[in-house]
């Protein structure tokens, strides 16, 4: 079995997601819009340039995506986006450019278990938190 998260997005998942592959080093594997779709004659026009489904392979992992009709978009709660990373200066730097634009709750900074941690809302609305753990010993 594998989990994966899927982001719902009001509009701006291309963008979103163009940035995601950036800052995580990942590539986009597959995207289609709702007009590229079987379905792009039900689709309204203002509507057809937006995304029914993409996904970003990140190593193992899949972030995959897409954007609500707007009667259908929920702001996103109640979860986290969680990055773990072993490096300090790759926890800075994903903070760094993830955070920028968006809310910060918790600044990346030192914890009883991590080297870094932090808590933030990108600009898209998608909730993080950035893990450097401590090593074990």
């Amino acid at each position: 079995m594998k989990l994966n998260t899927y982001l719902v997005f009001d509009g701006k998942c291309a963008e979103a997601f163009k940035l995601y592959e950036k800052v995580l080093k990942g590539k986009i594997v597959f995207s289609m819009t709702h007009g590229e779709s079987p379905m792009a004659d039900q689709t309204p026009a203002n509507f057809k340039d937006k995304i029914m489904h993409t996904s970003l392979q990140i190593g193992d992992a899949v972030l995959m995506g897409s954007d609500a009709p707007p009667q259908h978009f929920c702001k996103p709660q109640g979860f986290s986006v969680s990055i773990n990373v072993t490096d300090i200066a790759e926890a800075e730097r994903i903070y760094k450019e993830l955070s920028d634009g968006g809310e910060v709750m918790m600044p990346l900074g030192e914890t009883f278990w991590a080297q870094r941690f932090a808590m933030f809302t990108d600009k898209y609305g998608t909730p993080w938190m950035v893990n450097c753990e401590r090593p074990r010993p």
